[in-house]
């Protein structure tokens, strides 16, 4: 039972992280909410949606591609380590670049209330980007056990909904005020940079974890 809990904490710690990231997702809520603030919650949601998707997959084909090839868990460890810390790096450098809503936030409103277009169309952002899915494979890679209890493949997505919806709730939320919007825009380059960091020491982990065989 302390494994399971570990593990489930070590994975929704990680992609905690991985959500706050700045991406495209972060983005087309943030641009989404500038317009409509209910749209960029439906958003949220499709976001969430998108998350149990990635979370599903990755626990199935992971299972399956650990059974049939014993050696490919190592491999998976490596190669996400190597992805994570060069996703790091490129977090890292790219803190003081601004974002691309906050050029263009005078442009006309969309209209509002299309919030099960909006839904899809957040759904469709997240599992259309491929670096989600190798960051889900990775994550999972370095906090899941070989054998899965029951117990953690029920719980992993919906854990993994309840961040991936509360943390883009939370952009919706800021970003459809003026205020809010300047404070995160002003300390940019800090909030970048711790993610970017953390990123990196997780790819070093799963490096060193492969490199040992565990």
């Amino acid at each position: 039972m302390m494994d399971t809990t570990l593990s489930l904490l070590g994975i929704g710690g990680a992609m905690a992280l991985g959500a706050m990231s700045p991406g495209p997702s972060f983005v087309m809520v943030a641009r989404t909410a500038v317009a409509s603030r209910s749209d960029g919650l439906a958003a949220a949601l499709g976001m969430g949606a998108g998350g149990i998707v990635f979370a599903i997959a990755a626990l199935a084909g992971l299972q399956a591609a650990f059974l049939a090839v014993p050696g490919l868990y190592l491999a998976i460890k490596g190669f996400g380590g190597a992805y994570l810390i060069y996703l790091g790096f490129r977090i890292w450098r790219g803190a003081r670049q601004p974002l691309a809503m906050a050029q263009d936030t005078d442009a006309s409103p969309r209209p509002q209330g299309r919030g099960g277009r909006t839904f899809l169309l957040g759904l469709a952002t997240q599992v259309s980007n491929p670096k989600t899915a190798v960051v889900y494979a990775s994550i999972f890679a370095a906090f899941l056990p070989r054998e899965v209890p029951l117990v953690l493949a029920l719980a992993v997505p919906v854990v993994i909904f309840c961040i991936e919806t509360g943390w883009y709730t939370v952009v919706a939320l800021a970003l459809s005020s003026a205020a809010p919007r300047s404070a995160y825009l002003r300390y940019k380059a800090w909030i970048d940079r711790a993610a970017g960091g953390v990123m990196g020491l997780l790819g070093l982990r799963l490096l060193w974890s492969a490199v040992r065989g565990n």
